[in-house]
């Protein structure tokens, strides 16, 4: 079975926990969706109400997770033959296991897998790739085979979960599922920064004219991506 998934959360702090969590599963040939509201006792904060459109009103009487349908249909599907997918997959994980779900199967990460596939995109974010290869050209349909019904809209989990899939079928178009479980584990070497003072330059360059303020970022940045902390930390190494 895959499982196709995203969630929001009450905001992107360690603390923060789900409050809505969207599927779309494949089972053979059958094809269903799945959205709920969850309350997981944390408030929403307004920062993450303005990105996901969820407030603490919406979430008041909902269940914990725990006590959803979603979780108990991903609880008996909880074995290796079930595959998760989503965009960047690992803060799905996470979030989940902090809810008490422990999965037991095997996870895609379009997300990475995007970045070894596609080369020089300016972004991989999920709303990004949404234009950038299209995919936007065939929600509509893909929506009414999975059973969704009303607009697509951005940072709602069911319908990310829904370009989720696209996504995935667009990267199926150029390597094997076998191999997207590989990359999905395998760091990505990153040629140039995406924010900060030095956006657009190459991390090789900045390694040795300004190493010490790379060596800042690994030391006091926390939150760093795993893959800009393997670039940063390759690159310091003269590989």
């Amino acid at each position: 079975m895959l499982i196709f998934l995203d969630i929001e959360t009450t905001g992107l702090e360690l603390e923060d926990k789900i409050c809505s969590i969207g599927i779309i599963y494949v089972d053979r040939d059958c094809v269903k969706s799945q959205y709920e509201l969850v309350n997981e006792g944390k408030k929403i904060s307004p920062k993450a109400s303005s990105i996901n459109h969820i407030t603490n009103e919406m979430i008041k009487d909902k269940p914990k997770f725990n006590e959803c349908e979603i979780y108990k249909f991903l609880t008996k599907h909880n074995n290796q033959d079930t595959t998760i997918i989503g965009h960047n997959v690992n803060f799905d994980i996470k979030k989940l296991t902090a809810s008490g779900f422990v999965f037991k199967g095997s996870v895609i990460d379009t997300l990475r897998v995007s970045k070894h596939l596609i080369e020089d995109c300016e972004s991989y974010a999920l709303q990004f790739l949404r234009y950038e290869l299209k995919l936007y050209k065939d929600e509509v349909d893909e929506a009414l085979l999975c059973g969704i019904k009303g607009d697509i809209v951005s940072h709602h989990a069911l319908y990310d979960s829904l370009l989720v899939k696209l996504l995935y079928s667009y990267l199926l178009d150029i390597t094997s599922k076998e191999k997207m479980y590989e990359l999905s584990f395998k760091h990505v070497l990153i040629q140039k920064f995406g924010f900060g003072k030095y956006e657009g330059r190459y991390i090789e360059e900045i390694s040795m004219c300004d190493r010490g303020y790379l060596e800042w970022m690994l030391s006091n940045i926390v939150d760093l991506d795993e893959d800009l902390r393997y670039s940063i930390t390759y690159y310091l190494q003269g590989n």
